[in-house]
């Protein structure tokens, strides 16, 4: 099997070896964005919940939100906000929505790494694929031409079918990438949504804790 791989990589040429570098990037990214966006790293499904029980009846102390901001992602999320009320004990609703979506945009910057490249990817091997096709179709001819002019269709179809080992090369690996792509995205998607669900949740519960609060707003 190892003798067979290696025989196809060294007749398929130079332009497989770009093809061989995307296959090891993408396969790198997707092991790292599979470790990365676990629910356990991003949003523990009881964090909330256990949130909003600390804050019900008082701001957390210091190493509460700290131990928090560290837990998870959406723990950082709901520290930010922790933290404004902390700060500012009259921040006003449209303040605390702000340390909101400050943190949320940071935390949708941690989760979206990498996507683009595994995007880049699944786009760019079929065209590598393609040109090693190409620089073989050339090659070929260019040997036949060579030759006499005198082709001889059994060599023709060989050569044919070693340069086509790029195209097949680069569609294994764009096609696997792109299924990632497009399923890493949906998850990070649904975590958007949650994040912001729990934004929402702690808006109304933090905003209890500041002074001069008028009509649902700080004064």
């Amino acid at each position: 099997m190892g003798n067979a791989l290696l025989s196809i990589i060294q007749a398929a040429g130079w332009p497989i070896w770009p093809l061989i570098l995307c296959s090891i990037v993408a396969v790198a990214l997707i092991i790292e964005r599979f470790t990365s966006l676990r629910p356990v790293r991003v949003a523990p499904p009881k964090l909330l919940e256990e949130v909003v029980a600390v804050t019900r009846t008082a701001l957390p102390s210091s190493d509460v939100i700290s131990r928090l901001a560290d837990s998870s992602v959406l723990g950082r999320v709901l520290a930010n906000g922790i933290r404004a009320v902390v700060a500012d004990a009259r921040i006003n609703e449209t303040g605390l929505r702000n340390a909101f979506e400050l943190a949320g945009r940071e935390a949708m910057h941690q989760l979206e790494r990498y996507l683009n490249a595994l995007a880049t990817i699944s786009t760019a091997a079929p065209l590598l694929g393609l040109l090693g096709t190409v620089i073989g179709m050339i090659e070929i001819f260019a040997a036949q031409n060579t030759g006499g002019g005198v082709a001889n269709p059994q060599q023709l179809a060989y050569g044919i079918s070693i340069a086509l080992y790029n195209t097949a090369f680069g569609l294994i690996i764009a096609i696997p990438a792109l299924m990632f792509y497009r399923y890493f995205r949906g998850v990070v998607n649904d975590y958007r949504m949650s994040m912001e669900q729990a934004a929402e949740r702690m808006v109304p519960l933090l905003m209890r804790h500041t002074i001069g609060r008028t009509g649902g707003h700080a004064a």
